[in-house]
């Protein structure tokens, strides 16, 4: 999962970036709302955590913009105006959800966690396809209820192949998922990457389609 923090407090963003990558997340920063602008033009992302006091204007202003170009990305807003009507006031802008600071870091991975599975048109918490099962709240797979060790860009991988099966992931997306800004792309990452899953998870469960990408088959 790909992940844009918007939040201006530097301590504060360190912490959201430690936490959500432990929880197996990819963050990307923005301290500004024309930054955060910059960032959703140029990427794709699974959610957005924004906060709604930044130094050069509103993030409901962002929201906003984002909602008008009929962009979908999930959003969770993260500010320390928590009462009744800021909240309806950022629902009503097109947020996902509302988080009010101080937070309870576990608490926000789930919210996180839940507007991205909504985004993929996900209900359950599961990612599941034949015997295989993945759990993003701990990271943790099974393979006919087998617990099979994953690393954690192993299973971002696997995610984003099994959030959409039968379709065809691009290697840009999938290292978009990988990746980011600030780090290296490895030039063979993901094709290391899908050689060890073939030898955990079997070789007949991510198939090669040659000048495209992968992709994982749903049950027939």
């Amino acid at each position: 999962m790909r992940i844009l923090v918007v939040e201006d407090d530097p301590i504060l963003m360190d912490g959201l970036k430690v936490g959500l990558g432990l929880a197996g997340a990819t963050v990307d920063d923005a301290t500004t709302c024309a930054d955060a602008r910059a960032a959703l033009a140029a990427a794709r992302f699974d959610a957005v955590v924004l906060d709604v006091m930044l130094p050069d204007g509103s993030g409901l202003d962002v929201l906003a913009g984002l909602r008008m170009r009929g962009d979908a990305t999930p959003v969770l807003l993260l500010t320390a105006l928590d009462e009744a009507p800021d909240r309806v006031r950022g629902l009503d802008c097109g947020a996902d959800d509302y988080l009010g600071k101080p937070f309870d870091l576990d608490e926000l991975n789930a919210r996180v966690r839940a507007i991205a599975r909504r985004g993929h048109g996900r209900a359950g918490p599961l990612l599941k396809v034949g015997a295989l099962v993945l759990d993003p709240a701990t990271l943790a797979a099974t393979l006919d209820g087998r617990s099979i060790a994953l690393s954690r860009r192993e299973f971002a991988v696997l995610s984003a192949l099994m959030e959409r099966p039968g379709v065809i992931r691009s290697r840009m997306e999938i290292e978009e998922r990988l990746y980011g800004w600030q780090e290296e792309v490895e030039s063979n990452a993901v094709e290391v990457h899908i050689h060890n899953l073939r030898a955990k998870v079997g070789r007949e469960t991510i198939e090669t389609v040659r000048g495209l990408g992968y992709r994982v088959r749903g049950p027939a």
